[in-house]
């Protein structure tokens, strides 16, 4: 939930730009302007979810003050990804934006090696997967912003699962440049395009707390479970004016003011604040605004760069090939056009990849294409991962089906911890 150091396109200005006669016009001029900043394609971030597993109690997780002290003593990493905690303790390691998707995964692997040394070494480990396997959902991370959802969440209905998504969820983020502005309608289309595919290749979710509903991707489920005005893509014609009216529209989820987050409880949306209907007397400001845009999650968001966030969190050996897969469609030309025609049967069918994943035969015959598309234009040090991901769907399989035969081998708890040591 947290974004790599891309920079955004706009510097805050020393009079807040709300605060004028027509806020609603100001905001929307804000979004639209900050939404995408054109350039060149090519510099890739990614971030890396984990879920932290005291290796000596492992179906149990653990206390907020054991993760502080955790994460207080972890060293700093060498290439200089950052690390934060989530709601449920994940741990998330963010990259700096890197000139192309080899040098990302370079960077991200020696930090995740070093990551994963210092946990074992304090007696815990890291295990990325799309969800918690074994543990049930439960919040250990105290921030005020973590409590206002929940209270957001509960109050509109879908507190199950957005317990789930909180506190049991892990992802794999690529994060992208947006490109010349002359391009940025067929990027955004091309993002969401790639959607269902990714999924279908990427899962590694078919368990969460020790229960499994059958579906391929419990991950997406859960995020199909959340309210949509906050969820849902917005179009690809228009992208950056319609990232602002979808912004605008979507209901304000807490209102932050100072120490101070507190979780607003009925549905206002942003455009309703600054209309003056509430959720509180007080105006709203640009670091509102601000706030309210990190409460978004699309599954492409727009950040001045692209931040691709509908895959499942994967293990180390096979994380660098979706990223592999993911940026080569995106950035190299011919592939990105290859790539359109091989999804397009399958565009916007999200809970079928979801609940089926790879078992659907439109979906398997798409992210082949895409696989060999990828190994094809992709960078010569991914191409192996990228082809063993190959073979392994040709054979039938996916990673989701290789992680659900385990837990109904070996039991979740053990997969988990197994995963936590690799």
């Amino acid at each position: 939930m947290t974004a790599p150091r891309f920079s955004s396109s706009l510097d805050h200005d020393l009079t807040d730009p709300l605060l004028t006669a027509d806020p609603v016009e100001a905001a929307r001029h804000y979004l639209t302007e900050s939404a995408f900043t054109a350039g060149p394609v090519g510099r890739v971030g990614l971030e890396l979810e984990l879920h932290l597993i005291d290796l000596h109690h492992p179906g149990r997780r653990p206390q907020w003050d054991q993760v502080q002290r955790l994460v207080a003593a972890l060293p700093v990493m060498p290439s200089g990804s950052a690390i934060t905690v989530e709601p449920g303790g994940q741990l998330e390691l963010s990259t700096p934006p890197e000139p192309d998707v080899a040098a990302a995964v370079r960077s991200l692997a020696a930090d995740r090696s070093v990551l994963a040394t210092a946990l074992s070494e304090a007696g815990y480990g890291g295990a990325p997967l799309g969800t918690d396997l074994a543990r049930r959902p439960q919040r250990i991370n105290p921030a005020p912003r973590y409590r206002a959802m929940e209270e957001h969440f509960s109050a509109l209905g879908c507190a199950p699962a957005a317990s789930h998504m909180m506190t049991s969820t892990a992802a794999l983020q690529v994060n992208l440049d947006a490109g010349p502005a002359h391009g940025w309608a067929q990027r955004l289309d091309l993002a969401h395009l790639l959607g269902p595919v990714m999924i279908s290749l990427s899962s590694t979710s078919p368990y969460v707390g020790g229960a499994t509903s059958g579906w391929h991707s419990m991950r997406q489920a859960a995020w199909l479970g959340l309210d949509p005005a906050r969820t849902k893509r917005f179009s690809s014609s228009d992208p950056d004016g319609a990232w602002a009216s979808y912004a605008l529209a979507a209901p304000v989820m807490a209102v932050h003011d100072g120490a101070t987050t507190t979780g607003v409880t009925e549905r206002v949306s942003f455009e309703d604040w600054l209309s003056g209907l509430g959720p509180v007397t007080r105006e709203p400001r640009l670091e509102d605004l601000d706030f309210h845009i990190s409460t978004l999650f699309p599954p492409v968001r727009p950040r001045g760069y692209l931040e691709l966030r509908y895959l499942d969190a994967l293990p180390d050996q096979w994380w660098p090939a979706v990223a592999g897969v993911v940026a080569t469609l995106m950035d190299d030309p011919t592939a990105a056009d290859l790539a359109a025609d091989a999804c397009e049967p399958v565009r916007d069918v999200w809970q079928t990849a979801a609940r089926d994943g790879l078992g659907d035969r439109a979906l398997r015959r798409a992210a082949l294409t895409c696989l060999e598309i990828a190994a094809a234009h992709g960078p010569p040090s991914l191409r192996a991962p990228v082809e063993e991901l190959a073979d392994l769907t040709a054979s039938g399989h996916s990673l989701s089906d290789v992680i659900r035969r385990r837990v109904e081998s070996d039991g979740p708890i053990r997969v988990l911890q197994e995963e936590s040591h690799a």
